[in-house]
């Protein structure tokens, strides 16, 4: 592993105790290949495999569903049972295979999940809109039940290898739900004050951190802005973070929307800002993202400050050799296992 290195992108970077090769991260991106019983396939080996061996320091495998009825769509993957285990162990072993750390979003859609065989839960029976319809709001016991599943499903990554997890907050899903004013319009303990609002979320990092061993890393992912007057704003966001980290959370995940259907503007590093204000106002390591689609904008990123290590999503879709590439505009070393370094260099004259 390089150790001095002309860029920070290329760079390592240590993440608690954990070193990735360089600050490129593959962001979690449904794929929606899996069967209706959320088991890892061929595709996810061929795709996850492609982007280790293109030189990605991190790869963050897509939304797994800590619940059957809390998938996106009936395609998602699962970690709901013991039965998920084997697939998963192959899929963070050929990642880690090919020198990048193996990571899992673990979420649940709520109010935005999948109406298959099960009716929707939610913080309150609020649709997200009229083709989703209204979900239950949920009970405490079935808040209990699924504040469980997150934590069970952790366990089961960090037995298949994973050394990183991260909760899904983001996108306006149901972690999201009830930090939103939005979404949540319980009238208990867990609606009403930004406060009241954090209670549940909060319970299932603390449950999540305590069920996972000491060396894996608790990240979580989080919508930083709404993009409507009635959510949150940067500054409830900002005091949200401060919580998650007295929770155990080691690192941020900075998205944004996700609440309402109305898609915001975007354009390169249309996040970059809200990430760099996180990163300041915490202290924790930040991942960015946001149309990050060039070598020069990553390290931009990083050099001014925004975060610590940068999300490459839709172009690492279309060039999981985007590594690669960066590395040759950068004047960098390839980042490969020795044994395909021969292969890459003569591949990229």
């Amino acid at each position: 592993m390089p150790q001095n290195t002309k860029s920070l992108l290329f760079a390592p970077f240590e993440m608690d105790g954990i070193v990735l090769k360089n600050r490129i991260v593959l962001p979690p991106m449904c794929q929606w290949q899996a069967r209706d019983d959320g088991m890892v396939r061929p595709y996810h080996i061929a795709h996850y495999g492609q982007v280790a061996v293109g030189g990605t320091g991190m790869i963050i495998v897509e939304a797994t569903a800590v619940e059957r009825r809390g998938r996106i769509r009936g395609e998602d993957l699962g970690l709901w049972s013991d039965d998920h285990i084997k697939g998963m162990s192959e899929l963070a072993g050929v990642i880690a295979e090919y020198g990048a750390v193996p990571a899992i979003q673990l979420g649940h859609a709520g109010r935005k999940a999948y109406r298959g065989d099960t009716r929707p839960v939610a913080p309150s029976a609020i649709p997200f809109s009229e083709i989703y319809g209204v979900p239950d709001e949920m009970t405490h016991k079935e808040m209990d039940e699924v504040r469980s599943s997150f934590a069970a499903a952790a366990v089961r990554a960090e037995k298949a290898g994973f050394r990183v997890v991260e909760l899904h907050a983001a996108h306006g899903y149901l972690l999201h739900q009830f930090l939103s004013p939005i979404s949540n319009r319980r009238t208990d303990e867990f609606g009403g004050s930004l406060e009241a609002r954090m209670r549940f979320p909060l319970s299932v990092i603390e449950a999540v951190r305590a069920a996972l061993k000491e060396d894996t890393v608790l990240m979580i992912r989080v919508s930083a802005v709404e993009y409507s007057s009635g959510g949150y704003t940067l500054d409830d966001m900002v005091t949200m973070c401060r919580a998650f980290k007295e929770a155990g959370v080691k690192a941020i995940h900075v998205s944004s929307g996700g609440s309402v259907p109305e898609a915001p503007p975007a354009w390169p590093g249309y996040q970059l800002s809200y990430a760099g204000t996180i990163r300041r106002l915490t202290g924790l390591p930040v991942i960015g993202v946001g149309l990050i689609n060039t070598p020069d904008l990553a390290e931009f990123a990083l050099r001014e400050g925004y975060c610590d290590l940068v999300a490459v999503g839709r172009e690492m879709l279309r060039n999981p050799n985007f590594p690669l590439h960066a590395a040759l505009a950068l004047g960098e070393m390839l980042p490969v296992k020795e044994s395909l370094k021969l292969v890459f260099d003569r591949a990229m004259k």
